[in-house]
């Protein structure tokens, strides 16, 4: 189960799982970008001038954004408070400090 988002207009649902944004099931993104950040903003928004982010390759109006970025930081807090995620923040922290050292 995700949160929906949208549905593409070729009928593809849009969804954020876990910590990262679907497009008919296949990873899409793990992240949110302004499009005022992507190097061909112009033609973006010439192309959906509604769009405010991107979701990987699809644009997202503000308020999909704003649905999408509270699942998403839901998802994130989750994880990093899970034994999982403060595992992976140690073995991080562990290879950033023998990296050092060696």
């Amino acid at each position: 189960m995700g949160t929906y988002i949208k549905t593409t207009e070729d009928g593809r649902r849009l969804q954020v799982i876990g910590r990262a944004v679907f497009l008919d099931g296949v990873m899409e993104a793990e992240w949110l970008l302004a499009i005022v950040q992507h190097p061909n903003w112009k033609a973006i928004l010439e192309a959906v001038p509604n769009a405010t982010h991107l979701a990987g390759r699809v644009p997202l109006t503000w308020e999909e954004a704003l649905v999408a970025q509270a699942a998403l930081n839901e998802a994130r807090d989750a994880y990093e408070s899970s034994p999982t995620g403060i595992a992976e923040r140690m073995r991080v922290s562990i290879n950033v400090v023998t990296s050092i050292r060696d």
